[in-house]
């Protein structure tokens, strides 16, 4: 959501970056041109004003001017400032640390998704924390709302309090509080009723329910798409409630991303969790300095670790690197990566993630490469018989033209997979020769990326200052203590 801001902004760093010396009147200049660009993302005015009269301070003293690296220096205090206006360097999670059942209550506007980021919510609460989740709802006014939880409940695995027709709010409030105490359960989410807008009968049955239940957390939910019309109504509701939290969603979609960034600074409430798809574990903790440093294009490999690590299994990814090292990768493996990639997100969000991929992923696009040619690939993989997966030479003129057929595609896209397929095989055989694994952390540590991709064949030039940012040669090219200890034990 955050394409358009993040374009912009880096067209105006590349040109400070550019120059080798900053006069006070280049980065004011910089600066009118981000005021604009934030504008244009739907931020509030008076976040504006404050984001860019923060950095201007900071970025026009002379220890910034006089450095050796001033347009750097600069991007920096912008991206520190950043963090700070979505709420500082950590992420804050739900306060469940009270006597149970600890009562989180949602509210928002109707149509937010207010229903369905509870199930989420809940989903998340019983996998990772092991908590023992119980789910009301209370909206009596929309058709179906109480049995769409219902159902969300059963996709999630979490009890929902069973639905008895012509009660009030408040009486499900009660009933729930006291199903809650008897299954003991550990958390009691209560999904209130939502307006087409904030009117008084809104929020004096939100009041009613809260007087009753109580609640641990209070959590609004807000559509990002709304743009700047999110930021009003969440101003609206901390006037008559005492919110806890924001939950934002359809973060993963193509709105300006205003929303995101006034939202901390007009409400003074955290950001607690980000809505990023439609399935029911498409929620994610927010994470301000992830945030900013996707804005900024420096990447998010952290939640792309993550990402990996919720979707590829531990043995299955110790067999394939062993096989890898053995010089064993057939087709079968190479779809098994394909639909990983898959369910990770995509090339999109994959490149979106990796740190100067900026550039890679516009070219992506400009280039048709969305994700579609996953899933071309892997039609193609299928309409292969074991046989010719285990083995690819195998595939001659004549099996090709039946694969094409089989799968919809052209001979030139299989003859592209398996080329592609030859140059991770080959790859792996020039890591096998500087040691394996191990052997290639060593060079990572030495003379750091491009070295070590000049070792693999790749042209001079590839992973220095031009590549990826921070793992040119030297010691800024050397791994993470975690990851160079996790080669090692290879």
């Amino acid at each position: 959501m955050f394409d358009s801001l993040s374009d912009r902004l880096g067209g105006v760093f590349d040109r400070l970056r550019g120059r080798g010396a900053l006069r006070e009147d280049d980065v004011r200049a910089a600066m009118r041109e981000v005021r604009v660009a934030l504008l244009e993302a739907d931020v509030a005015l008076p976040v504006v004003r404050r984001f860019v009269d923060a950095v201007t301070e900071k970025a026009v003293g002379q220890d910034v001017l006089r450095s050796v690296t001033p347009g750097q220096q600069v991007v920096k205090i912008v991206n520190d400032e950043l963090v700070e206006m979505l709420g500082g360097e950590e992420a804050v999670g739900l306060d469940l640390e009270a006597k149970p059942p600890v009562v989180i209550m949602m509210v928002g506007l109707q149509g937010s998704g207010k229903t369905t980021t509870t199930a989420k919510i809940a989903k998340l609460l019983r996998e990772k924390q092991g908590k023992k989740v119980l789910m009301a709802s209370l909206d009596v006014n929309r058709p179906a709302a109480q049995e769409q939880l219902a159902v969300l409940g059963e996709q999630a695995s979490v009890a929902t309090l069973p639905i008895i027709p012509g009660q009030t709010p408040t009486d499900i409030a009660s009933r729930a509080m006291q199903s809650a105490k008897l299954q003991a359960a550990d958390v009691l989410m209560l999904d209130t009723a939502g307006r087409l807008h904030v009117d008084d009968a809104l929020m004096a049955e939100m009041k009613a329910v809260a007087g009753i239940s109580d609640p641990h957390e209070v959590l609004l939910v807000v559509d990002s798409l709304t743009g700047q019309d999110a930021v009003n109504v969440a101003q609206s509701f901390s006037g008559e409630i005492d919110l806890t939290g924001v939950v934002l969603t359809r973060m993963d979609g193509d709105a300006r991303g205003g929303a995101a960034l006034s939202m901390r600074a007009v409400t003074g409430k955290p950001i607690k969790f980000a809505g990023t798809g439609e399935k029911i574990d498409g929620i994610e903790p927010f994470h301000p300095g992830r945030v900013a440093g996707r804005i900024l294009g420096m990447g998010d490999v952290v939640s792309l670790v993550e990402k990996a690590a919720a979707v590829v299994e531990k043995e299955d990814a110790d067999r394939l690197a062993e096989r890898m090292m053995k010089g064993q990768f057939d087709l079968n493996d190479l779809r098994t990566q394909l639909r990983q990639m898959q369910n990770m997100g995509g090339l999109g969000m994959l490149a979106g993630m990796m740190p100067g991929m900026k550039k890679a992923k516009a070219a992506m696009q400009q280039g048709g490469m969305d994700d579609k040619v996953l899933v071309h690939m892997d039609a193609i993989i299928g309409s292969m018989t074991a046989k010719e997966r285990a083995n690819p030479a195998l595939l001659n003129a004549k099996r090709k033209r039946r694969i094409a057929a089989g799968s919809g595609t052209q001979v030139q896209e299989i003859n592209k997979l398996l080329k592609m397929h030859q140059e991770m095989g080959r790859a792996m055989k020039q890591i096998r020769k500087m040691g394996g694994l191990k052997g290639l952390a060593s060079m990572f540590g030495k003379g750091g990326m491009g070295e070590a991709m000049k070792g693999m064949g790749a042209p001079s030039g590839i992973g220095g200052p031009s590549g990826l940012p921070g793992l040119g040669s030297g010691g800024a090219g050397q791994l993470p203590p975690d990851l160079q200890n996790l080669l090692n034990k290879k």
